[in-house]
């Protein structure tokens, strides 16, 4: 089964760390073969090439740029008259306005893989909606209950993402040592991190408020993983950096940018929070840690709440500055409750996480996506979402 994956290509962040996850672990599914289609150059086509694969290369787009827009659509067009695929899948609403049609005209079913638990009102999921679909998959339960909302034609599935086991991180003394001494972070430090998009929503600026409440309370360090890939990112990475200085924990807080060896940072680390002020529609970030056996702090909302639970991890209201801090507070001080979380932490992600598992499930999802025609009339939303 030869699958054509497309997406922007100009972002880098659970999306792409997917797609990627689906070409690392095709021996997991040898009968289902990954390629993809780029509009924009950027890390995503790095990291593909740097896996052995050149990714087809479609035209830059916007859409508020017609011209562009055809490009984009004659180049799939092209390749689509060149290559045999069984299967198209459009990565976000925005994949789908563009190139839709161009499906549509080559004989397939148009497919959505829809990884944002939005609520159908944002101008590009309006237009999503009137390319009519055929298939929506959805990184959760959470986001496959929201998109059958304002996709109410469309065959709805929730397909959980696969988390290469090649990404966890060794945990020896030696390799702990070497990243904080890296980091310049003291051995003996309770370390919390937080890997994520430089987005307010994902609540970097929730987490270093609830720290400054224990700018008192001696040995933690914060790292502080991700960087901008927009100037609204670099706005709030000036405005994060602001409040750190301001809150006086500026000399325990590293910012360190966009890394490439997460799974080595998050190793080195003791905690992590991600304390989002909206709902997360799955959470990929909080599943790494689980792998690298750290106990998880995050807002007991949306797709977290199928990640996360009271055995391996803390769930806060969000926004909840004085919760974040009182149990941050807790962790930090009580080694034997970290060690019990972490342990959960990591049996849950080797018990549901499991990458060959997931793999298996992504490859009967698009099987069945190859058996919708394009031609028949709209499905109801399935009674049991898969």
């Amino acid at each position: 089964m030869r699958v054509l994956h497309i997406t922007s290509g100009n972002m880098y962040g659970g999306v792409e760390t997917f797609l990627t996850t689906l070409l690392r672990e095709r021996s997991s599914a040898p009968d289902m073969q990954p390629e993809f289609a780029v509009c924009f150059e950027g890390r995503f086509s790095s990291e593909l090439e740097m896996l052995g694969h050149i990714p087809n290369r479609l035209a830059p787009a916007r859409l508020s740029r017609p011209l562009t827009v055809l490009r984009a659509r004659r180049a799939l067009s092209e390749l689509l008259q060149r290559e045999t695929y069984d299967v198209i899948v459009c990565h976000q609403p925005w994949t789908c306005v563009l190139l839709a049609s161009a499906i549509r005209a080559a004989g397939f079913p148009l497919v959505l893989w829809v990884h944002m638990a939005n609520d159908g009102r944002h101008w590009l999921e309006r237009l999503c909606r009137f390319t009519r679909p055929d298939v929506a998959f959805c990184s959760s339960r959470f986001v496959a209950t929201n998109t059958a909302c304002w996709l109410p034609d469309a065959l709805i599935e929730h397909v959980y993402y696969p988390v290469s086991p090649s990404s966890l991180a060794a945990r020896s003394g030696a390799d702990r040592k070497q990243v904080r001494a890296d980091l310049q972070t003291s051995v003996s430090d309770v370390v919390i991190a937080q890997v994520s998009r430089l987005e307010s929503w994902k609540g970097q600026h929730v987490l270093l408020s609830a720290l400054a409440m224990l700018r008192d309370v001696p040995g933690w360090t914060c790292w502080v993983v991700g960087g901008p890939q927009r100037r609204s990112e670099t706005r709030y990475l000036a405005t994060l950096k602001r409040l750190a200085q301001t809150s006086g924990i500026e000399e325990r807080v590293r910012f360190l940018g966009e890394r490439r060896d997460v799974a080595a940072v998050l190793g080195a680390a003791d905690l992590f929070c991600q304390p989002n002020t909206m709902p997360e529609p799955f959470g990929l970030s909080l599943v790494e840690a689980q792998q690298c056996g750290l106990p998880v702090v995050t807002t007991g909302v949306g797709g977290a709440l199928e990640i996360v639970d009271g055995t391996c991890g803390v769930l806060i209201a969000p926004n909840d500055m004085n919760a974040l801090a009182a149990a941050l507070r807790r962790l930090v001080f009580d080694q034997n409750l970290r060690a019990r979380l972490s342990a959960a932490s990591r049996r849950r992600a080797e018990d549901v996480w499991n990458a060959a598992r997931q793999i298996g499930q992504v490859e009967a999802a698009l099987k069945r996506a190859m058996a919708v025609r394009p031609e028949m009339q709209p499905r109801p939303v399935e009674a049991g979402l898969r």
